[in-house]
């Protein structure tokens, strides 16, 4: 089993993707009862998400979490 992304700093933006690992919230849940191949998966589009927002693709959230 692959371990979790989650960086426990947990906040949604508007789309549904946590701002500390990138996985959408579907994912999250998803997450223990998924094979390895799925859980490599999430990772790979967690990483992805992440980079297009540091890059500014994508839209920040509303509110900040703290």
């Amino acid at each position: 089993m692959i371990e979790s992304p989650c960086v426990r700093n947990c906040c949604l933006d508007q789309q549904d993707i946590c701002l500390g690992c990138g996985r959408l919230l579907a994912e999250i849940l998803e997450w223990q009862q998924a094979k390895e191949p799925r859980q490599q998966q999430i990772v790979v589009l967690a990483q992805q998400r992440l980079a297009k927002r540091q890059t500014g693709l994508m839209h920040p959230a509303v509110t900040p979490c703290e």
